[in-house]
């Protein structure tokens, strides 16, 4: 997935925002999948979802946190 106007491929904030809120089943699955190998993307996830954890409408926000919460714990 291009993400936006981002031209690399590293697991920034900006790219991990991008993924969980435009990206398909398969971008998904590869930020999973480099989070369980990375506790750093885990952080990073962690961050992202926080910002947005004031909107009750962010449904995908809520899941990845939940999700790096248990992996973190």
């Amino acid at each position: 997935m291009q993400h936006r106007h981002i031209n690399h491929e590293a697991f920034t904030t900006a790219v991990i925002d991008d993924i969980i809120e435009r990206g398909k089943r398969v971008d998904w699955a590869e930020l999973r999948d480099s989070a369980a190998s990375d506790p750093v993307i885990l952080r990073k996830i962690l961050r992202v979802c926080v910002a947005h954890s004031d909107d009750p409408c962010a449904q995908r926000y809520h899941l990845w946190r939940l999700y790096a919460d248990r992996r973190v714990a």
